[in-house]
């Protein structure tokens, strides 16, 4: 088949291309924008343009599957109706591909990358040969059992594409309010998220929006669904803080759902216990790197005896709400309890930053962190409202903070302030989802 890919940058939409080039299809895309993950595709013989236009979807393309940040009115889009070839969104088209196979399906706000990367790795360590496909680098697997591991994103209620054999429900927060609009339609949607499960939901015992979920199914006329619960407070849970080599609570939680997934595969503990010590994490959470830089004026000290020579810890990480920002910053401090730890956000979407506004203000008053950098907010294409771009800023949010350690900075000034500022042996978080990562490469 040949098939286009419209928005095939984006993390999700280039791991099913490489997903479906691994079955032998032939595949091509456009977005717009050149980008680290287009360039990636290129690599592996995927033809991307760069732009929108009529001209690169043909009358002979099988299929054309697209971003959900597309919108109706795209020429490539419209040009594939015209012809009459088949359109779907990303998430259609993965729930078209999982009805395949035994479908383990992750979802929540948080955490659910790193849960399915765990799974799959166990998988693997197993023996299993998962296909997998996560919202990561590299995200996507084909294998050759029947056993398929996915990120289930509950954006635009993405996830009722899917009908999961077996669903690991991490957590329920406020998030993506630009669509849900409140928290009560959220937990209606997951509500009926849940009714599309076919054997066994694995849900955090720890998180008390999932319990109501739960309890408000009970009565329904439905097919009987086994529920299995995991939480902070099983015994496992010190033996696994032990052996992750990544920090953090919120990621023991994460490998307890992964161990409760591979209990009830009858994945023997110790194999699934082997596999998460040898967890190394994945792109952007909690990703660390150690750098060593010149400071300004560093060629002087070393003509006078000095070297000049900083030596940084570089963490980069994927947290763009509260949520997550906490439980990073936690984490850095709880690997790092003595070291000065420095951390430069990215907000991520105008209508995130706007809804979530207070929360953010929050977190960040109380963040064990000892210098805050905040930048420009990060403009997702197609998903921000111009009425509310002029209601929230980064020095609103700065000014909101009023906490001392707290500055807003354009991205183009934070690495030369970094340099000037900073000292040996300190710690960097590089933190927000969107081109925020790029800073590492300038330093």
């Amino acid at each position: 088949m040949k098939i286009h890919f419209i928005g095939i940058g984006g993390i999700g939409l280039s791991n099913l291309a490489s997903l479906y080039l691994q079955q032998g299809h032939k595949i091509q895309g456009s977005d717009v924008k050149e980008s680290e993950i287009t360039k990636e595709l290129r690599e592996k013989g995927v033809k991307v343009f760069i732009g929108h236009k009529a001209k690169n979807v043909r009358k002979k393309t099988d299929k054309v599957i697209y971003s959900e940040a597309v919108s109706e009115d795209n020429v490539e889009l419209k040009n594939a109706k015209r012809f009459g070839i088949k359109c779907q969104s990303g998430a259609q088209a993965l729930g078209e591909f999982s009805k395949n196979y035994f479908t383990i399906a992750v979802s929540g706000m948080h955490g659910k990358g790193t849960t399915a990367s765990m799974i799959a790795q166990i998988l693997q360590k197993a023996g299993l040969d998962p296909t997998f496909v996560i919202g990561t680098k590299p995200g996507s697997r084909l294998g050759k059992s029947r056993y398929l591991v996915l990120e289930a994103d509950e954006y635009k209620a993405k996830f009722l594409n899917y009908h999961p054999n077996t669903l690991v429900l991490t957590n329920v927060d406020r998030e993506h309010l630009d669509f849900f609009k409140t928290f009560n339609n959220i937990l209606k949607v997951f509500s009926q998220y849940l009714n599309q499960v076919k054997d066994l939901i694995i849900a955090n015992g720890d998180d008390k929006n999932i319990d109501k979920i739960l309890k408000s199914r009970k009565g329904k006329k439905k097919v009987k669904v086994k529920i299995k619960r995991y939480s902070l407070k099983q015994k496992e849970a010190k033996n696994i803080k032990k052996i992750l080599k990544i920090p953090g609570i919120h990621n023991v939680s994460n490998a307890l759902a992964a161990l409760t997934i591979a209990r009830a595969l009858k994945i023997p503990d110790n194999v699934s216990f082997k596999a998460l010590s040898e967890y190394k994490g994945s792109w952007r959470r909690f990703e660390e790197k150690d750098l060593k830089i010149e400071k300004e004026g560093a060629r002087r000290r070393r003509e006078g005896g000095g070297s000049g020579v900083v030596k940084l810890k570089i963490i980069s990480d994927y947290a763009h709400h509260p949520t997550e920002i906490e439980a990073t910053l936690k984490a850095a401090r709880e690997k790092f309890p003595k070291r000065k730890i420095w951390c430069c956000f990215q907000p991520h979407q105008y209508q995130r930053t706007f809804y979530l506004f207070r929360d953010f203000v929050d977190v960040f008053k109380k963040a064990p962190v000892d210098k805050l950098i905040i930048t420009d907010i990060y403009d997702v294409a197609g998903r921000e409202d111009k009425n509310i771009k002029k209601k929230v800023s980064p020095q609103k949010l700065v000014e909101a903070i009023k906490k001392p350690y707290a500055l807003y900075l354009p991205k183009n000034k934070i690495v030369d302030y970094l340099k000037k500022n900073i000292k040996n042996k300190e710690v960097v978080i590089i933190m927000g989802a969107g081109d925020i990562y790029k800073l590492i490469d300038q330093f």
